[in-house]
């Protein structure tokens, strides 16, 4: 299969060609063309398949069919959770516009940064915008853009979107948004409540699911080429593990994840004293400095980037080797985001777990929710000692009982399913 087979025009099928794409990954063989007919679309794929130009190339094209207009109206949006992640999304799509006869007008807005600059780069209008909820709310009401020409959504990282931390700015931009338009919801994975928030946005979508649809065929599952790896030890071993893990792997760039802000500061500074060169990256710090220490990771200047689950999504990094998993994360889909930034476009990758007593039974829940069972290790010099408390040994990821959060979580998603086919606040 081709890109040209699958109904684009002819100038973007030679934008993709110049960008150094060949051939359309299967998310992608099989959403764009469901979403050039203009259907919703629901696409759920692993990280690092393709999902972006899935949803850019068709955001492309209908910019192409609008006539342009002056000032200049936004018709296309795509928002995104993070930062990070618009700035990469931004630059795709300028990436391929560039190559097009008549390029739209493609802004970046987040927050983090001052509001001034994005003020004055929206006067004479744009046509497509790349954006948080919350800066993107700041700029309409600063009367600096209007949303009232929308005509293609796309939510980027869906189901962090539809989670609850969301919900409130999501509900407001989609009250500024057209009721008539078309809606293009990605992830790599759609939770159950989430879900439920997605059916009462999507109208009679086409849904995509890329390893589901490969089993049901009969065919093999897509997964990227990962080695995962849970290693067994105690949790003041951990940092000399992680040394040890380096030095045997040979990896000239980590991606470790930790738990806080202060954990990153912390193992990045360890880390430091034993020669190796560490950063950490958090939410708390300026815009600038965040895209500065990206940029020394992906130049390998920095070694080790320790972070937290700030970076587990959307956030590309070429050739990544490995990734480790010094603090768990809280969920089974935070896991699978985690371990999706290796292994990525066809190279191989490493994800190490580490797994102390005391998170055994958290594991095993992530496990099991994976649908897979990854052997213990041990590394010798560095076994593990302690044993779980009772208290531990029954824990979890989130306990027996539901989190305050999560049955508010429930709570929205059951009004999302009564109110049926609406769009809430449109």
């Amino acid at each position: 299969m081709s890109f040209a087979s699958l109904g684009l025009n002819p100038a973007l099928v030679r934008a993709v060609r110049d960008i150094g794409f060949t051939e359309p990954t299967p998310i992608q063989a099989r959403a764009i063309p469901a979403a050039l007919s203009g259907a919703d679309v629901q696409g759920a794929a692993q990280t690092g398949s393709g999902k972006t130009v899935a949803y850019a190339l068709p955001l492309l094209q209908a910019d192409m069919a609008t006539p342009r207009a002056w000032p200049r109206a936004p018709h296309g949006l795509v928002l995104v959770p993070t930062r990070e992640l618009a700035i990469q999304v931004g630059e795709v799509l300028r990436d391929l516009a560039r190559m097009l006869p008549d390029p739209p007008r493609v802004s970046v807005l987040f927050g983090g940064v001052s509001i001034n600059p994005q003020m004055m780069g929206l006067r004479g209008g744009t046509e497509l915008v790349v954006a948080t909820p919350g800066r993107l709310l700041d700029l309409v009401d600063h009367n600096a853009l209007r949303l009232d020409a929308i005509r293609l959504l796309v939510l980027d990282e869906a189901d962090r979107l539809l989670d609850l931390g969301f919900s409130d700015e999501l509900n407001r931009v989609l009250a500024l948004l057209p009721a008539k338009r078309q809606n293009l919801f990605f992830s790599a994975t759609f939770p159950e409540a989430v879900q439920a928030l997605a059916d009462g946005l999507l109208q009679a979508p086409t849904r995509i699911d890329i390893s589901a649809s490969v089993a049901e065929a009969g065919g093999d599952e897509v997964h990227p080429d990962i080695v995962e790896r849970a290693i067994a030890l105690d949790a003041g071993r951990r940092t000399g593990v992680l040394r040890y893990l380096i030095k045997e792997g040979g990896w000239d760039r980590v991606l470790v994840f930790v738990a806080t802000r202060y954990a990153t500061e912390l193992l990045a500074h360890k880390l430091g004293r034993e020669g190796l060169h560490a950063a950490p990256l958090h939410g708390e710090l300026s815009q600038g400095t965040r895209a500065e220490v990206l940029n020394a990771f992906r130049a390998g200047q920095v070694q080790v980037l320790v972070v937290t689950d700030l970076a587990a999504r959307g956030i590309d990094i070429p050739r990544l080797p490995a990734v480790v998993n010094f603090d768990l994360p809280r969920s089974a889909d935070d896991y699978t985001h985690r371990v999706g930034r290796t292994g990525r476009a066809g190279e191989p990758g490493t994800a190490v777990s580490f797994i102390t007593a005391a998170t055994e039974s958290h594991f095993r829940l992530i496990e099991k929710r994976q649908g897979r069972r990854i052997p213990r290790e041990q590394i010798p010099g560095y076994e593990q000692v302690e044993t779980a408390t009772p208290d531990q040994a029954a824990g979890g990821i989130k306990g027996h009982r539901m989190s305050k959060k999560d049955k508010l979580r429930a709570a929205a998603a059951a009004a999302a399913a009564a109110g049926g086919g609406q769009q809430d606040g449109e």
